[in-house]
């Protein structure tokens, strides 16, 4: 899968939006029962929903069926709990990452004619075009559905709905929604961080004297450093600067993908598709992934020489995501690629004490930004053709599209981990030391459970966090509200500003020119989808090079690495993958076109 956080995942994900992370292990209970449930948890001066009808609706469940998910089951917690009083909705969310793999899980739906209630796509390519052409998405445009129950989406989200038309619905039909909307302006969409980050344990790093670093490569005997200074985990286990898992690869292995996004390159840029080029976010430049002297390759060799050096866990190729969250959690890693998974670590005590991850720059990198885009990113939200209830879908997601519903997403309900004073927004004593995935108890009135087990598990968008909310004038991210900016910095932020001369790791990034910045792509048409023989080569030979990555890296010396190298090579290409290149390659030169002419 591709990211774009991301959280996101991030952003994060969200990455955030995004993909997901734990963070705090505090279980402050009295603050948990100080907190009011809300009367409401509209944002104010607005109603919760124009959209969502004023009368009793009777109780139902929605699948939905996330390509993005990293949970399956019953939806719970504070989350389930505003879904189910504002909407008599219950949520059961089937994860295709979890279940039996994204292709397999997705020909089993597809095979059976029933893609869930509410669907969301990792992309507009070729999985979310089929589904249209079976007709196993409805036209939102059908029996007014859109207009009757979309008013939100309408009124804060209409480029993204034009897109959807122009390029999917032959002007006419809207089948989905991308997510990530944003503002129709120019420079980096990120906060205080972007999806992307070299991020190591800012403490060990000061203490060996912060050597520089220029290139990716020189992380490697700074890290070691820091693994001898540092060997054993909170809880004793030992030290790693790298952890990998595999439950998130599509065509390539995502955490050597990733070491081409710190040099400005990701495998789409929401037109062309995914598949073995690597394109750069602003300039006419492309990477095929088994270049040899591409960041791909550069990057299983940089794993290689680490996990000789000992600074791979050795987990690594049979792991979970979660696994590599709790590791994050106890301290056992010393570098982190994506910068919202450190709030595992780098809890609010962590911090007081100094201690956290935090950028560390190389002197080569170009951080990959996907910039502000007012038609929305390629992940699609989609309704099912077989959901017996259609309108009860489109008010919930009319909901997510609101700046109610992104702000309580986000952040939880009004008066539980916010609440507003002199209309600004302001974290309550449980937010505080909870945001944004601590593992805080949380009243039962409000759902009860942990914090981070109730946030919402889709793991889609619908706005930029970073988009001003039109009600309270501030951003959806609460990092950003004035009333967080106004705090004195933890000592390891103190710390980290002194020494780097920004008030932000975006800051730096923006002031020492090392962004590349994705500028919104708007082309009327949709992104051409594979030739049934090409998409067969491609799983392939995605098949091949991930098998071959993880081997490589755990070589038992160069000998063997060159061998396994020229392997992968060699059966990737025999499998058609210079076919699959070169079709990718021109599928960037019309990007390119398109970026002149927008």
């Amino acid at each position: 899968m591709t990211f774009r956080k991301t959280l996101s995942l991030l952003t994060a994900v969200l990455l955030v939006s995004s993909i997901t992370a734990c963070s705090s292990n505090n279980n402050n209970n009295n603050a948990a029962s100080s907190s009011a449930p809300p009367a409401s948890s509209a944002a104010p001066s607005e109603s919760a929903s124009p959209s969502a009808s004023a009368e009793p609706q009777e109780e139902i469940s929605l699948d939905v069926f996330s390509m993005l998910s990293n949970f399956s089951g019953e939806q719970t917690g504070w989350f389930a709990k505003v879904v189910k009083d504002k909407f008599n909705i219950n949520l059961n969310i089937i994860s295709s990452n979890l279940e039996g793999g994204g292709d397999v899980k997705w020909a089993q739906m597809m095979a059976g004619g029933d893609l869930g209630d509410l669907v969301v796509f990792g992309d507009d390519g070729t999985k979310y075009q089929d589904a249209i052409k079976a007709g196993m998405i409805i036209d939102w445009t059908k029996d007014g559905l859109l207009d009757k129950y979309g008013q939100n989406i309408l009124k804060y989200a209409p480029k993204a709905i034009e897109k959807n038309k122009k390029n999917f619905g032959g002007g006419t039909s809207v089948y989905g929604i991308g997510n990530d909307v944003g503002e129709d302006k120019p420079g980096p969409s990120e906060g205080k961080e972007l999806n992307y980050h070299p991020n190591l344990r800012w403490d060990l790093y000061t203490q060996i004297g912060r050597p520089e670093i220029k290139t990716m490569e020189d992380y490697l005997p700074v890290l070691k450093k820091m693994q001898e200074l540092n060997p054993k985990s909170e809880s004793g286990r030992p030290t790693y600067a790298f952890s990998m898992w595999g439950d998130w690869d599509g065509n390539m292995m995502v955490l050597a993908k990733s070491w081409a996004a710190l040099h400005g390159f990701d495998e789409s840029d929401g037109f062309a598709q995914g598949g073995f080029t690597l394109i750069s976010a602003d300039t006419d430049e492309t990477q095929g992934i088994l270049d040899e002297d591409g960041y791909y390759i550069r990057a299983l060799k940089l794993y290689y020489d680490a996990n000789k050096m000992g600074l791979v866990d050795p987990d690594s190729p049979t792991q979970k995501f979660d696994d590599y969250i709790n590791k994050m959690k106890d301290g056992q890693l010393l570098f982190s690629m994506f910068s919202w998974a450190d709030d595992a670590y780098n809890t609010p005590e962590h911090l007081a004490e100094g201690k956290g991850l935090e950028l560390v720059p190389f002197g080569d990198e170009r951080n990959y930004s996907y910039g502000y885009d007012p038609y929305g990113s390629s992940r699609v939200w989609a309704i099912g053709a077989k959901a017996e209830h259609p309108e009860r879908v489109m008010q919930f997601l009319d909901w997510l599209y609101s700046p109610e519903g992104r702000m309580i997403a986000d952040n939880g309900p009004e008066g539980l981990m916010w609440e507003m004073k002199d209309g600004k927004q302001v974290l309550t004593e449980l937010g505080a030391k909870t945001l944004p995935a601590g593992e805080t108890p949380i009243p039962e009135e409000f759902g009860g459970g942990i914090w981070k087990d109730g946030r919402d598990q889709i793991n889609n968008t619908t706005f930029k966090t970073t988009d001003i909310n039109p009600i309270t004038g501030e951003p959806y991210d609460y990092n950003l509200w004035s009333s967080q900016l106004a705090k004195a910095p933890d000592k390891l932020h103190e710390d980290w500003n002194a020494a780097m001369g920004a008030p932000t790791p975006k800051d730096y990034l923006l002031q020492h020119n090392q962004l590349s910045v994705m500028r919104p792509l708007f082309t009327g048409t949709p992104p051409e989808a594979y030739p049934a023989d090409l998409e067969q080569k491609k799983g392939q030979v995605a098949t091949v090079i991930k098998q071959y990555s993880w081997k490589m890296i755990f070589a038992k010396n160069e000998g063997e690495f060159d061998k396994l190298k020229k392997e992968m090579i060699d059966k990737a290409k025999g499998l058609g993958y210079d076919d699959v290149l070169a079709w990718n390659i021109e599928q960037n030169k019309k990007t390119f076109e398109y970026r002149k002419n927008s």
